[in-house]
């Protein structure tokens, strides 16, 4: 069993997976988005392949908490997954997981120009394991 992470953005969705013990985020990739079918499309093979038993998905709620245009464009693509797969979602609050991921990268001492393709798969990555590292504590 895994959980796959994802970092939905109006163009791309970054992706990350949890190893089998649930313990180590991995990115996976950058999906590039299509149309809503055809990323649902994408998602479930994804999940099938991975043997994915949960779903987290990356909500960018406004610094205030609040939800914003961002975060209901995000809810209505997770009602269009949960209208189409059987997988729970959990919503996982995604405040600052693209600047944890430039710093990430500044550590690493990656260009800017090297680290756009990754960065959305990075914050994913980001997103799943501060779920992971929360749900281990419990």
């Amino acid at each position: 069993m895994r959980i796959l992470c994802l970092d939905v953005g109006d163009k791309k969705i970054g992706i990350s997976v949890s190893d089998p013990t649930m313990s180590i985020a991995q990115g996976l990739k950058v999906y590039k988005r299509v149309s809503l079918k055809e990323d649902i499309q994408e998602l479930k093979k994804i999940m099938d392949e991975y043997d994915v038993r949960e779903l987290v998905v990356g909500l960018p709620k406004d610094l205030s908490g609040s939800i914003g245009k961002r975060a209901k464009g995000v809810l209505d693509f997770v009602d269009a997954i949960k209208a189409k797969t059987s997988v729970p979602v959990v919503l996982w609050d995604e405040r600052f997981s693209t600047n944890e991921a430039h710093r990430v990268f500044d550590m690493a001492s990656v260009k800017h120009m090297k680290r756009r393709p990754f960065l959305d798969m990075m914050a994913a990555q980001i997103i799943l394991q501060g779920y992971l590292d929360a749900k281990s504590s419990k």
